[in-house]
């Protein structure tokens, strides 16, 4: 069956931060979405890329030798390999595109690792 999604009714229905949600599938991806606020965690994904659209807020991501600010609107796609920290000063609504076998802490595991997201 298909159906439209409504972003918005769906961050509605996270009250929680840095535990994504499965909003829909698409091949063999899953578009996650998160709501996020203050420090994750210093991490890399050995084979996949990670795609960050801000939906609402504005996230910066710590990269080794540098910064990347992506606002309202905007997307920025970290390459496998590369290790990155997300951080949200304010509260900010995030898709992810990525493989369903893709964990959100990527080569760390931890309290913040979500194994099997649920559906929202």
């Amino acid at each position: 069956m298909i159906s439209k999604v409504n972003v918005q009714d769906k961050f509605l229905q996270i009250m929680d931060y840095w535990n994504p949600r499965i909003g829909g599938e698409l091949n063999d991806s899953y578009v996650k979405m998160a709501k996020i606020k203050g420090e994750f965690i210093w991490h890399h994904h050995d084979h996949e890329d990670e795609m960050f659209f801000v939906w609402k807020g504005r996230l910066l991501i710590r990269l080794r030798d540098g910064e990347i600010a992506v606002n309202e609107g905007e997307f920025v796609i970290i390459p496998k390999g590369v290790e990155h920290q997300p951080i949200a000063e304010e509260e900010v609504h995030l898709i992810l595109i990525e493989p369903k076998t893709t964990l959100n802490t990527g080569n760390v595991v931890n309290e913040r690792t979500v194994s099997i997201p649920q559906r929202i």
